[in-house]
Formats: C-alpha cells, sequence, structure tokens
C-alpha cells in the first residue's frame, strides 16, 4: 500500500443502542465509502452492516487489544486511508477503549472527527424529568469495592444531576449503595431498554426505585440519573417529621402501587409495616373520597 503525504481521517461513529433505525444518513454513508472499519465486537458491528447493505470489511479493536491494535491501525491512518471506529452501542469513546485510540490519533497530526447519533446517557437523561442544566456522566461504577467506595463519596454533595450506567445483574446494588449513600429521598430515575420494544423509565426517589426493583427482576442495559444535591432541602428531616399515610400518597404518585408503596414508607420511616397500613385505613376513613 502506497502512502499518501496526507493522513486519512479517524471517524468515531455512533451506532444504535437499541433500534438500528437510528443511524444518521451520514453515518450509514460512510460506513459504506471507507475500506476498513474498527469495531468493538466484530459479529454484532456484522448485523448492523447487514442491516444497511453494507460490505466494508472489519477489524477488531476492544479493550483487550487496545496497546496493541492501536499502533496499527495509526499506522494504517498514516497510508492516507480513513477509517471508521465503532462501539457495540453508542458513542465510541464513552466508556469504552475509543478514547484511547482516539488519543493516539491525535498525537499523531491525525483528523479525529465524530459522527454524532445515539447515546444511552444523553437519551437517559433528556427524558428523566431531572435538571438537564448540568450534569456529570459516572458510567459503570469500579467493580474494586475501594475504588466504589472512592467515587461514591464523592457524590453526596455534588449539586449536578449524575449519570451512571449499570448491567441487569447488578443494578439492584448498586441501587442500594446509591441509596445508602445519597439517600431514601433523592428524587432519580432509571431507564432500561432505551429505544427498543420494552423500552421503560422507572421514576421516583432512589428508595422507591430501589424498592421497585425488589419486587420486579430487573431485565436489560440500565441508565441511572440522579438528582443533584439540593442544599435547601433537607430531605432527612422530611422523612422524620412526614406521616406515613402522607408519605404513602407522595410514592404512590412517583409510580408506586399501594402494596409497595407502604413497604417503603415504613422502611423510610423506620417503623413496621402493620403501623403503616393502620395509619393509611385511618387516613382513608377520615377521607372516604381520597
Amino acid at each position: 500500500m502506497e502512502t499518501s503525504n496526507k493522513p486519512g481521517i479517524l471517524y468515531l461513529c455512533a451506532t444504535p443502542i437499541g433500534n438500528l433505525e437510528d443511524m444518521t444518513y451520514r453515518a450509514v454513508r460512510l460506513l459504506g465509502e471507507v475500506n476498513r472499519i474498527a469495531a468493538e465486537d466484530t459479529r454484532h458491528t456484522r448485523k448492523l452492516l447487514t442491516h444497511y447493505d453494507i460490505h466494508t470489511a472489519l477489524t477488531s479493536y476492544h479493550e483487550h487489544n487496545k496497546f496493541t491494535k492501536g499502533p496499527e491501525l495509526i499506522d494504517y491512518l498514516l497510508t492516507g486511508e480513513d477509517l471508521v471506529l465503532v462501539s457495540d452501542a453508542g458513542l465510541p469513546g464513552i466508556a469504552d477503549p475509543g478514547s484511547h485510540l482516539a488519543q493516539l490519533a491525535i498525537a499523531e497530526g491525525i483528523q479525529v472527527t465524530p459522527l454524532p447519533g445515539a447515546n444511552a446517557a444523553l437519551s437517559g437523561l433528556i427524558c428523566s424529568g431531572l435538571d438537564t442544566t448540568v450534569f456529570t456522566f459516572v458510567g459503570f461504577l469500579p467493580k474494586t469495592t475501594k475504588k466504589k467506595r472512592e467515587i461514591l463519596a464523592n457524590l453526596p454533595k455534588r449539586p449536578e444531576t449524575l449519570l451512571f450506567y449499570e448491567s441487569p445483574h447488578h443494578l439492584k446494588a448498586t441501587l442500594k449503595e446509591l441509596t445508602d449513600v445519597l439517600g431514601q429521598d433523592r428524587p432519580a430515575a432509571v431507564g432500561r431498554e432505551l429505544t427498543k420494544k420494552f423500552e421503560e423509565f422507572i421514576r421516583g426517589s432512589l428508595g422507591s426505585i430501589a424498592a421497585y426493583f425488589q419486587d420486579n427482576q430487573p431485565r436489560g442495559e440500565f441508565v441511572i440519573i440522579v438528582d443533584g444535591y439540593n442544599s435547601e432541602a433537607n430531605t432527612d428531616k422530611v422523612a422524620e417529621t412526614i406521616e406515613p399515610a402522607d408519605l404513602v400518597v407522595q410514592l404512590m404518585t412517583d409510580g408506586l402501587d399501594k402494596k409497595i408503596a407502604m413497604k417503603q414508607a415504613a422502611q423510610q420511616l423506620g417503623i413496621r409495616k402493620r403501623d403503616v397500613y393502620q395509619a393509611v385505613l385511618a387516613a382513608e376513613k377520615r377521607n372516604p373520597k381520597g
């Protein structure tokens, strides 16, 4: 292959996070025009290319080979060939090794340009009902306990909205950890299977959402969106002074059914579920019309 005086362009291409139709015309065109596509999982990407009748050659680039494959791809770009980099879903470089290849390319004076598109974190944020003015992407929490604790310790007083990714296998544990650190009453939302057939948003407090998934088995990939710290709101005092029946109504407004709301109210107030049930009955007798 002859070497060009001008390096090729590294395109960072967003791919669908669920719905195969979420591709831009430009991305589809360039995927078909370049001679090579670097993919996190070539088998997964081949399904996308087949859907759009694209037959470009694929090469693997992922977390486990980035230190050896990255320099090879840079050499390829330096010959003057363009390269499109894709991840399994969403934008390359977000919670995947795409950022490493972009850094290598920039260091060599290679043009790096985005092919924008789907992103799970931002899609979850805009549908959460929470503040979108300022936010921080946390992504997946570290697997090691020490590193996880270090990150969680810095979150309670952060004023901006916080965005997390989580798998179904660890969702319950992560919600419990966030609830322990940020408080039962911190407003939050969880989006699952975004853009897919069974897309769903659960909105409410961290405590109510954690309770929901104790009774509903998590399925699919999740985005967790948590409201930032509000220094003017003392949620602990509210939780201590609110009447059990009023808290149940509040939790039901957040989307929980009555049975789960009473269970969650008992947990938040530190009282027996029977006491909450009796308080709700008494309130219904006082106000039969609800």
